[in-house]
This record gives C-alpha cells, sequence and structure tokens, in this order.
C-alpha cells in the first residue's frame, strides 16, 4: 500500500509551500508546525540537500475525534506534508496516507476519520 498521496508542480519551492499552506486552510488544516530538514542536514551534518520542508497539518476538529477514540493517537499527530525540490524547476507535495497509517491502530473507530482526512488531503494535493 502506498502510504502517501504526491504530486509534482512547476513551480518553485517558496510558491509550492505557500500554495500547499493556503490550500490546507482551505481544508480546514492549519500548519502547526515547519521543519526545514535541508537547513537541520546542513547544520547538524554539514550536508548539502535540495530544499525539503515538513508542514505538521492538523484539522482540529477531526484531531478530536480521534483524540476521543484512541488516547494514544497523538503520536501519529500531525498530518505530515512534505515539500520537496526536485530541480530548480520541478517541486513535490506529498502528504500522508491516513488509512495507510492507522493500519497500525486496532481500533474501528478511527476508519471514518482517516478516511474523511485523507478526502481532504486528496483534494488539497489535487487543487496545487
Amino acid at each position: 500500500m502506498k502510504y502517501y498521496i504526491a504530486k509534482n508542480l512547476p513551480c518553485t519551492f517558496e510558491e509550492a509551500v505557500k500554495k500547499t499552506t493556503e490550500e490546507l486552510q482551505k481544508e480546514g488544516f492549519g500548519v502547526l508546525s515547519e521543519i526545514n530538514i535541508h537547513e537541520k542536514l546542513k547544520d547538524k551534518l554539514g550536508v548539502k540537500f535540495n530544499r525539503y520542508r515538513i508542514l505538521g497539518a492538523c484539522n482540529p476538529p477531526s484531531a478530536y475525534k480521534a483524540l476521543l477514540s484512541e488516547i494514544h493517537i497523538g503520536v501519529m499527530l500531525p498530518c505530515n506534508v512534505i515539500v520537496r525540490e526536485l530541480d530548480d524547476k520541478t517541486v513535490e507535495v506529498s502528504a500522508v496516507d491516513p488509512m495507510a497509517s492507522m493500519m497500525a491502530v486496532e481500533n474501528e473507530e478511527l476508519g471514518p476519520i482517516a478516511e474523511e482526512i485523507k478526502d481532504r488531503l486528496k483534494r488539497v494535493i489535487q487543487a496545487i
């Protein structure tokens, strides 16, 4: 099973981050955190890596429902969305497939919540 939803975009890295963030907001997600992996790798290891940012996206009503159904589900929250530079004219945006990650959790109540989030994230990826 593929564990992510992805799309390549013909734009700059910063344009992709901006557009992705805007589309996430349209689907009810806020970005709780941003991690610039390329900067961390340079600082910690001294290596060069294409620009790669992790956006920690959260849909509060769905997160709340999931927490009520499975208190330890927080180890899998928020939904990560990555923006990674393939070259100076192409960027890939990928989002976690929550259905894939929920397979590890044996709680049937999470299925409909994960399906709803997957649908929202698919719309985000399609809209960018």
